[in-house]
């Protein structure tokens, strides 16, 4: 594992990179330097340490929203099967004896599904 030099916000950080990962590593510091830098500059946050967490979540969130878009643009967020309204597969009798077993075991704690 390599070492490399990098600078956050004007701050050096040295960091481990596996090899052959030095690109993508680059490409990560790009994007929280430039993250945490537009945050700075909007001028209401001047901690450094608040900075960075307002940086990794709006980061984080971009990831996640990035991933469900995906998700949903290739179809493996929508059920190829038949529901009874609660989000399960209706024609899955083993699934329907699963449910019923569980709402059994919570007996007057209220039904699963």
């Amino acid at each position: 594992m390599k070492q490399v030099e990098v600078q956050i916000m004007g701050q050096s950080y040295l960091l481990g990179c596996p090899d052959g990962g030095q690109q993508r590593l680059l490409e990560a510091v790009e994007k929280v330097d430039t993250a945490m830098c537009k945050i700075r500059d909007a001028g209401k946050v001047k901690a450094r340490d608040r900075i960075a967490v307002l940086a990794a979540l709006n980061l984080a969130f971009d990831v996640s929203d990035r991933n469900t878009s995906a998700l949903h643009a290739s179809g493996f967020a929508q059920s190829e099967f038949p529901t009874d309204g609660n989000g399960y597969d209706a024609n899955d009798p083993r699934l329907a004896g699963l449910v019923n077993r569980l709402d059994d075991a919570l007996g007057d704690d209220g039904r699963l599904l």
